[in-house]
């Protein structure tokens, strides 16, 4: 064999090695985009379900409907639309808010927070998740569908039973954070509601919430 035939053999085996090379190249590149495709597009999927699932709680509406809420010790109290009731009956504390939930998806209330005062600023957080009170039943609201949340306090070495009941006594406004998400346990959201007590009559007062501020706990916050 002489020397042309031989760099002609040479120079085709390196062609053919390097378009396989660049062969296996392409096909890495369209493997990644193809993956990187797929995992957005699993990404979109799985925000579009979050959102379905989403609850968004806010106080209820004026023409809502009154409804009547029972406590374990059988109190009961009836509750107007947009409204709330804080009541201090034989030494212990009710609290209840008519709510909406203004998003897509079930709500279901974990647990609750109060500072008993009003707080205006943006700069006061709320609790942290594991300090806040855990409801002692689920409160469940549909989504577009109309609910409450209910709470009280009966032992007065609870470290915010007496400044509470000062606020209620000299009716005062006071601030209560709820914890709750969707009925998977995800999607956590905190809402503060500043609950504006206003005088009617000389010896009746009511309560109403005023949503003031939304934290979302398991996703990025839009603020």
């Amino acid at each position: 064999m002489g020397a042309d035939e031989v760099l002609a053999t040479t120079d085709w085996a390196t062609i053919a090695s390097f378009a396989t090379a660049l062969g296996t190249l392409v096909l890495a590149v369209a493997t990644f985009s193809a993956v990187r495709s797929s995992n957005r597009s699993a990404r979109i999927a799985e925000a579009s379900f979050q959102v379905n699932l989403r609850p968004v709680l806010v106080t209820s509406r004026l023409d809502d409907p009154v409804q009547k809420i029972r406590w374990v010790d059988d109190h009961w109290a009836r509750v107007e639309g947009s409204q709330a009731t804080v009541e201090l009956v034989d030494g212990s504390i009710y609290l209840a808010i008519s709510l909406r939930n203004a998003g897509s998806g079930l709500a279901v209330t974990f647990g609750w927070s109060v500072l008993t005062e009003v707080v205006t600023s943006r700069d006061v957080p709320h609790a942290d998740p594991d300090d806040f009170r855990m409801q002692t039943r689920d409160l469940y609201i549909a989504a577009g569908d109309v609910g409450f949340w209910q709470a009280a306090i009966r032992e007065s070495s609870d470290p915010d039973y007496v400044a509470l009941r000062q606020d209620i006594r000299e009716t005062l406004p006071f601030t209560i954070d709820l914890l709750y998400g969707d009925t998977e346990g995800g999607q956590r959201t905190v809402t503060r509601f500043g609950m504006i007590p206003v005088r009617v009559g000389d010896d009746q007062t009511k309560w109403y919430p005023s949503v003031a501020r939304h934290w979302n706990l398991d996703r990025p916050d839009p603020r």
